[in-house]
């Protein structure tokens, strides 16, 4: 009952936040990385409406812990001249992820289709969620996803102040080190609605913060066709997916990856997720 209602209460958020939300992670997106240049041209997805390149550096926001950091950054809070995680596949790499979870409803079919296709991809995680099930944490970390902190209870950052914000951050951390053995690296703010206190926070635990530059749209649960034509539309090298394994009914999400998938492999995409730099 819990959890139904965690995911009533998200979905009446969502409604009213997401196409600010997700507006304004894409316009800091294209604010914080730069002009990018195109890299070698990856064979377009049958049907497929041309995308613009990304190089694959900028899928990632480069904010307070990353290179280039504002000058309004207290000394205490680490900058690196380097990012901390690179993606492999240059030139023709996408990156799948997924927000909201686990449920084990939808997660683990998720990580069947994944499983199948030798495809590693990123799992946006929410704290309170995620107590519920961390085998399914365990079994992302054995399959070699990366999993990244979407705060406890998925609330809209941008209203709270700094004390929950950390909590929110903090919570959900502990949680992931707990059932996948490490803490996070990576952070994405509930509906894309980031703050300079978000960024800071986030930093100060060691987080990078991650957008999207496709958006399917599949909380509003537009057909299993629709999310489909959404991602082959968007398919481009550095082109990162939002797509969600929980806060409803994911059953399209499941069908539709099942549908995408092998044809990004076969018109010659690499699904990667980060990976450490080496020291």
């Amino acid at each position: 009952m819990k959890k139904d209602q965690l995911l009533t209460r998200r979905r009446a958020l969502l409604t009213g936040a997401t196409a600010v939300g997700a507006a304004g992670a894409a316009g800091l997106f294209a604010a914080l990385s730069g002009n990018p240049t195109a890299p070698a041209p990856a064979p377009p997805v049958p049907g497929a409406q041309a995308a613009r390149p990304l190089k694959p550096s900028a899928y990632r926001l480069q904010p307070l812990t990353g290179h280039g950091a504002p000058r309004a950054v207290p000394g205490r809070t680490p900058v690196r001249s380097e990012p901390l995680l690179r993606i492999s596949g240059r030139g023709r790499t996408m990156v799948l992820t997924f927000d909201d979870g686990p449920d084990s409803r939808y997660t683990p079919a998720v990580l069947d289709t994944l499983a199948e296709y030798d495809v590693r991809a990123m799992f946006f995680v929410c704290g309170e969620m995620a107590s519920y099930h961390k085998e399914l944490l365990a079994r992302m970390a054995e399959e070699g996803h990366v999993v990244g902190n979407h705060t406890w209870s998925h609330p809209l950052l941008t209203r709270l102040g700094r004390g929950r914000i950390r909590s929110e951050m903090e919570r959900t951390s502990d949680v992931i080190e707990e059932g996948y053995g490490e803490r996070p690296r990576w952070f994405r703010a509930p509906y894309g609605a980031w703050n300079r206190t978000a960024f800071r926070l986030g930093a100060e635990l060691g987080m990078e913060p991650l957008a999207w530059t496709v958006d399917t749209l599949d909380w509003t649960e537009p057909g299993t066709r629709t999310i489909v034509d959404r991602v082959e539309d968007g398919a481009a090298p550095g082109v990162v997916v939002l797509s969600h394994d929980a806060g409803g009914d994911r059953s399209q999400s499941v069908r539709a990856l099942r549908e995408y998938l092998p044809g990004l492999l076969d018109a010659g995409y690499h699904i990667g997720v980060p990976r450490r730099v080496p020291a």
